[in-house]
């Protein structure tokens, strides 16, 4: 069975400062209809909005948003819980840095954590330790942290679930005759330089590190598939059907 992860970010998880749980139950429905054909994790953002729909503090602040990933991850994980139980589906959490990618020893651990969870019909859900992740918060986010997760963890296929409906040749929010890029075989480093820019209050990053992500992955004989978050047409065809209808694959 092919292992996959499944990436969602804050902007497809959250609405009006809140969890978007109708959203959240699609896409559970989904990670049911894909783990009849696949091994998945899934890497899933929204702690600090999760915190935020809790209690308003200002996010300009990283002790802020450290606090409030702190209280919004087990909410976060409270809603996975129920709403995946109606699939019967068990679900771990495992939270992550960038430290234990950093050496074999501390990556062969969490690996087999991992691969334990996965034997026995466990959904692990993985987020950036963002109480002590200060990097993370201010600089990075989940697309970098889910190719290595991908790389590391030897999943065939990355899927990142975004607010944005594919890679295109052109920002589609300022060209009308934006075109969606179905293939990337290489990404340019110019491609890689463009100034960070966010389109949602939670995230932390744009279509840049996701292009990192797909970097990283491509160098390494990986795969990555982006599509749409808000409607899972595109990425259900791609993965239950074997159709590509929309989306960008990455792949060599």
């Amino acid at each position: 069975m092919k292992r996959l992860v499944l990436k969602v970010g804050s902007h497809i998880l959250t609405e009006q400062n809140r969890l978007a749980r109708k959203r959240m139950m699609n896409l559970c429905r989904f990670i049911s209809d894909l783990k009849e054909f696949y091994q998945v994790i899934l890497v899933s953002s929204g702690a600090v909005a999760a915190g935020y729909s809790k209690l308003k503090l200002d996010k300009s602040k990283v002790a802020n948003r450290q606090a409030l990933a702190a209280m919004g991850q087990p909410y976060l994980m409270s809603v996975y819980q129920k709403k995946l139980s109606t699939f019967d589906i068990k679900i771990a959490q495992v939270l992550l840095t960038a430290e234990n990618f950093d050496s074999r020893k501390a990556t062969a651990h969490a690996k087999n954590a991992i691969d334990s969870l996965l034997e026995n019909g466990v959904l692990p859900i993985i987020n950036e330790n963002d109480t002590t992740a200060t990097s993370e918060l201010v600089f990075g986010d989940n697309d970098q942290l889910s190719a290595s997760v991908s790389h590391y963890f030897d999943a065939d296929l990355l899927v990142i679930l975004s607010d944005i409906d594919g890679y295109y040749d052109k920002d589609p929010r300022i060209f009308k005759d934006a075109k969606i890029r179905n293939i990337v075989n290489k990404i340019q480093k110019e491609e890689l330089e463009v100034p960070i820019s966010p389109n949602h209050l939670f995230a932390t990053g744009g279509i840049v590190t996701k292009l990192k992500a797909g970097d990283f992955l491509l160098k390494r004989d990986k795969k990555m598939f982006m599509a749409s978050g808000f409607d899972l047409t595109d990425v259900r065809s791609f993965l239950l059907n074997n159709k590509q209808i929309g989306g960008t694959i990455f792949e060599k």
